[in-house]
């Protein structure tokens, strides 16, 4: 369920008057970000990086066509993407860009149906995907790790999730399994 955009990172408040701005990477290496090309907003504007260091809990960037504290000042909380096909695949098996994951049907090991990711969060303590319960009214969040989602199908849009109200007990072939490496950016 690969989208068309993957948003890698989001412009913080200004740094200092001649128009640089606190940019959140949400990429591997935070400084990688630089190495993508041209950002895109959600408006369709295109920015490159000119200058990139680091700074405390973020980067500081010099953008193209940003050259006062104002023009940095509007551009607070905007988020930059780049075309899915600019990254590389994960290299990984356990890997997983988060934009892929959104939109997969989750279902239990019985293949009953139990809901759609759309979102997945990070709060601190790893990663947590968000189901929308097939009835559509309400979200759970669930660990997104391989105890709670032991299998990951991309290319058949979907996820085998032991949800925790399911009373069908996870394959003896899954029993045990370590925790899986799960990761992604956007």
């Amino acid at each position: 369920m690969a989208t068309g955009r993957i948003c890698l990172g989001q412009i913080g408040a200004p740094h200092g008057v001649r128009g640089e701005v606190r940019l959140h990477s949400f990429t591997a290496d935070p400084s990688a970000i630089a190495s993508y090309g041209p950002l895109e907003t959600e408006d369709g504007r295109l920015f490159e990086i000119e200058s990139l260091r680091p700074a405390k809990h973020a980067l500081v960037a010099k953008l193209s066509g940003i050259a006062d504290r104002d023009a940095a000042e509007r551009l607070a909380n905007t988020k930059l993407y780049v075309p899915r096909e600019r990254l590389p695949e994960p290299a990984d098996a356990d890997e997983f860009y988060h934009a892929d994951l959104i939109g997969l049907r989750a279902v239990d090991y019985a293949g009953r149906d139990c809901g759609t990711v759309v979102a997945v969060h990070n709060f601190g303590a790893g990663d947590l995907i968000e189901l929308r319960t097939p009835h559509g009214a309400q979200t759970e969040l669930l660990p997104f790790d391989a105890v709670s989602v032991p299998e990951v199908d991309i290319a058949h849009g979907r996820l085998v999730v032991a949800h925790p109200t399911t009373t069908t007990e996870m394959p003896p072939s899954l029993r045990g399994r370590p925790t899986a490496k799960r990761s992604g950016g956007g």
